[in-house]
């Protein structure tokens, strides 16, 4: 696999996640790809945790995406196990024999049933994980599971990334406050469609597994489901969210209700605080890129719109060169094969207005955009100028670094 050297400029600092009651976390070097780093990341959560879960949409998953799937209908967990460095994609019978395996072994060291486990991996595609080395590594692990432990796990989960995401958050529920973490890893193949790559997300509050499961579904849409790096969708796509109980608050109902606004403000600053951290750690990513639609004949459409810009290499190839070239966005927003009218359309960059009504705008000057294109960070306005839809996305500029990291990742 690709060695990564460097931190994206992109990158923000890690801060530091305090316990969460309930919850046992840390990691090891179980040896599956990487030598001399920890690959392996072990939760444990106390009895009555309940679990919510978002899974990839690619019709080609993981055997830990279909383990999860079954798992979460019982909406309870005990047990987080991750690995880095093998996806188990691809694996066929192998696949679903390690899977089984490592929840049985997970399952002896925190006395749960085998379903009470979740598990995700990440890395490589189609080669066989050697559940050896995971279950070899764990009970050791599981031994030196702390309550501080959630630096090393988020270190643990990554492959190409170049720096640990993290995010946290309290809320109140009831006049009480409790706490939300959550970390994350992801770097390239990034267009979820439902996550990122891996999140995981714990909370000390008590709340019932449709509830947890009513917010987090709704909370990927406007946080995960709206950035992309390279339009490309994971087969490990895996968002989990564990709730210990172990807060003393009021009484939450199973169909959640407004005791739950502050918490769900909360949840919802976490999946973006995380999601925006994978957009700047895309793989060769020099620049954070905003794009915002408005004006389209529907939210929808506005999106597919959005999803057009940010897909597409000849934009994101022009925003790494800094290059005002408005013309790509123009195309881009012609080929969503949404309604749109050329003689309606206006562009902006950085809050300059570049074209208007099927032309340059008079006086257009075009030195404020270049200045901002050499920032960090770059914005796009487009108003479709056909109805109320708006959708805002999110994505990173191209550049040769991708190609680097994407042309040598088995190597």
């Amino acid at each position: 696999m690709a060695t990564i050297t460097g931190v994206s400029p992109l990158a923000v600092p890690l801060p530091r996640l305090g316990p969460i009651a309930g919850v046992r976390i840390g990691a090891a070097e179980a040896g599956i790809r990487y030598k001399g780093r920890r690959d392996l990341m072990m939760m444990t959560f106390p009895r009555g945790t309940t679990v919510a879960g978002v899974f990839t949409r690619n019709k080609c998953p993981g055997a830990p995406i279909d383990w999860c799937r079954d798992a979460l209908a019982g909406g309870r967990a005990r047990a987080l196990v991750v690995n880095a460095g093998n996806a188990n994609v691809f694996t066929g019978r192998a696949g679903v024999a390690t899977v089984k395996t490592t929840a049985k072994a997970a399952a002896a060291l925190a006395g749960c049933p085998a379903r009470q486990v979740f598990l995700a991996s990440t890395g490589v595609i189609g080669e066989v994980l050697p559940s050896e080395r995971i279950t070899d590594a764990l009970p050791a692990l599981a031994e030196a599971l702390t309550e501080d432990g959630w630096e090393d796990a988020a270190r643990a989960i990554m492959t190409t990334d170049t720096f640990p995401k993290a995010s946290t958050r309290s809320a109140k529920i009831g006049g009480a406050t409790v706490t939300i973490n959550g970390i994350a890893k992801g770097s390239g193949m990034i267009a979820p469609d439902m996550a990122t790559m891996l999140c995981f997300i714990a909370t000390d509050a008590a709340i019932p597994a449709a509830a947890l499961q009513a917010m987090l579904s709704k909370g990927v849409g406007p946080t995960f489901n709206s950035v992309t790096v390279d339009s490309d969708t994971s087969t490990s796509d895996t968002v989990l969210l564990f709730a210990t109980g172990a807060a003393d608050h009021p009484p939450v109902p199973e169909t959640g209700g407004t005791v739950l606004r502050d918490f769900r403000r909360a949840l919802d600053e976490v999946l973006q605080d995380l999601a925006l951290q994978v957009v700047r750690d895309g793989e060769g990513a020099q620049k954070l890129v905003r794009i915002a639609v408005k004006g389209a004949v529907s939210h929808k459409s506005a999106r597919a719109i959005a999803f057009a810009i940010a897909h597409s290499p000849l934009v994101k190839t022009a925003i790494a060169g800094e290059d005002a070239n408005w013309g790509r966005i123009v195309m881009a927003v012609g080929k969503a094969g949404e309604p749109a009218d050329r003689d309606r359309l206006a562009i902006a960059v950085g809050g300059t207005w570049m074209a208007r009504n099927g032309t340059v705008v008079p006086g257009y000057d075009e030195g404020p955009v270049v200045t901002h294109m050499k920032g960090r960070e770059v914005d796009i306005a487009v108003d479709i100028g056909l109805g109320d839809g708006a959708a805002t996305v999110w994505t990173c500029d191209l550049t040769h670094g991708y190609i680097d990291i994407n042309g040598s990742y088995r190597s």
